[in-house]
């Protein structure tokens, strides 16, 4: 019997203190089921409960200069599995998610998918016309160009991610910059969700997100202030 794969989930933050247990707590099933067996929290110098919150979850906790690029790095430099889930700290995985995940990570290890890279389909957890616009952007966005925002998630296998080059030390796009390395059409999007905090988007509003992620290479994050 094939050996099963195995994640090192990564989380750059930054004063991450409202969001971070969320995202901590949705990978909890993953990890009963075996299927992530590190998490790994590379803080970039945050002055709030961040790393308090990582230690007690029984995350590895990295200290770097803040740059989310080389935060990430970092973290893949430190993780001890042949899989990498790079994940922000306000993006909450659906339940449910690491079956399609151990689904599509066994194809690329048999070699039955030219996919190399997988990401989760986006969401906000706001209601109303607004926010479902937003989605349906980076639906169209993803379904065009096979652009995912890092919102998303990013699922690779590390050998995928080495022969890519890793990120780059790039503060922001840094999502862009490594999908267009690995190749847009190696990377599938994933029917499970990843939600993403909207109150980014309720403070500087809808509609500058909405023109913002009308140019193909500007990422959400980008909105944050």
């Amino acid at each position: 019997m094939a050996e099963k794969p195995m994640i090192s989930v990564i989380i750059p933050t930054l004063n991450a203190e409202a969001s971070l247990p969320a995202t901590l707590t949705a990978l909890v099933p993953a990890a009963l089921e075996g299927v992530v067996r590190e998490v790994i929290v590379v803080d970039g110098g945050s002055t709030d409960h961040t790393g308090m919150i990582a230690d007690h979850a029984g995350a590895d906790l990295i200290t770097t200069p803040p740059n989310r690029g080389a935060q990430m790095r970092a973290g893949a430099h430190a993780a001890r599995h042949p899989w990498l889930l790079f994940l922000y700290p306000d993006t909450v995985l659906e339940a449910g998610w690491e079956r399609e995940a151990d689904n599509f990570m066994e194809r690329v290890d048999r070699g039955s998918t030219r996919c190399r890279a997988a990401a989760f389909r986006y969401a906000l957890d706001d209601e109303g016309f607004a926010p479902r616009t937003l989605e349906g952007i980076a639906r169209l966005r993803c379904a065009l160009l096979r652009m995912p925002y890092g919102d998303q998630g990013l699922l690779i296998s590390r050998r995928h991610y080495d022969e890519a080059g890793g990120h780059r030390p790039l503060n922001a796009r840094e999502d862009v910059d490594l999908i267009r390395r690995i190749g847009p059409r190696h990377v599938r999007v994933l029917s499970a969700r990843a939600i993403s905090d909207a109150a980014r988007y309720r403070r500087v509003g809808y509609m500058r997100g909405v023109l913002g992620n009308l140019a193909p290479q500007v990422a959400p994050r980008a909105m944050r202030t």
